[in-house]
């Protein structure tokens, strides 16, 4: 996350280790820890080669591999910059100045750190216009939401700022709910939306809501679809699979409880928009 005196990121330096048990980390250039299994990755505005040495004496932890990196690089390639699904105008850290305030924009000031979620992958962007398009054109239907996979928090966000009142984002990466949470406290989102760590390939939810958005990958998706307890919603925006995988989805589906409203692409991934057909 960003922390004085950074207001934007530039270079990463990033060290993955064998373990997680790495006791704590405290330096003012950490942008934060990401724990994947059994490893950990940590994030370096700078340079940290004497600190990763002594964290390895410390803990008999091993480096797995470093890098040096661009932050553009980091994001496949792509500038991270301010973008609009109208009403919703998307504006990381270091542009929010830039913003114009108007009547027809509804600000989102956005920390994207190094997780998924900056709004620039096709299935984020996907996700946050239908959930616009959604409470754009019935609100009131809406007052309920379920976000799996937070990331950033961006998706949560967009809900919130158009009115949702109840969200619960979850995620299971400690980062990443970091993360979310500094999102939900500087967009003054913190009554609508509650940020929780939950490992979701071993504890479903409680999906008795009005919408719930799933932007994950085949292999949770297909075991959610296949859980009686996942279709207790009024409303699904599934998302974050491509064309090849569309045929073993949609045999997963209990189509006899469900509606296919809408399906959407973008580049190479696909989004589906269902609703429990007693809706």
């Amino acid at each position: 996350m960003l922390k004085p005196p950074y207001t934007q990121y530039d270079q990463l330096y990033v060290y993955n280790f064998d373990r997680i048990d790495l006791g704590i980390v405290d330096d003012p250039d950490l942008i934060g820890t990401w724990i994947e299994d059994d490893t950990s990755i940590l994030f370096f505005h700078k340079e940290k080669q004497s600190l990763i040495e002594s964290i390895c004496r410390q803990s008999g932890a091993q480096i797995i591999y470093e890098a040096n990196l661009n932050y553009q690089d980091w994001e496949a390639g792509l500038d991270i910059t301010t973008f609009s699904v109208p009403p919703l105008i998307v504006a990381p850290l270091w542009e929010v100045n830039q913003l114009t305030a108007t009547t027809e924009n509804i600000p989102i000031h956005l920390d994207p750190s190094v997780i998924f979620g900056s709004g620039f992958h096709p299935t984020t962007r996907l996700c946050l216009q239908v959930i616009t398009d959604i409470l754009t054109s019935n609100s009131d239907e809406i007052q309920s939401l379920v976000d799996l996979g937070t990331g950033t928090g961006l998706l949560s966000l967009g809900a919130a700022k158009l009115g949702v009142q109840q969200i619960r984002a979850y995620d299971n990466n400690p980062f990443a709910c970091a993360v979310a949470e500094k999102n939900v406290r500087i967009n003054s989102c913190e009554k609508q939306i509650n940020v929780l760590e939950t490992d979701l390939r071993g504890a479903l939810p409680d999906t008795s809501v009005d919408l719930v958005v799933a932007n994950l990958y085949k292999g949770l998706l297909l075991d959610f679809f296949q859980n009686p307890d996942f279709w207790h919603a009024r409303y699904y925006i599934i998302s974050g699979f491509i064309p090849s995988m569309e045929e073993e989805l949609l045999a997963a589906l209990p189509m006899n409880q469900l509606k296919l409203l809408e399906r959407r692409k973008s580049e190479t991934w696909r989004l589906w928009l269902l609703a429990n057909a007693s809706v």
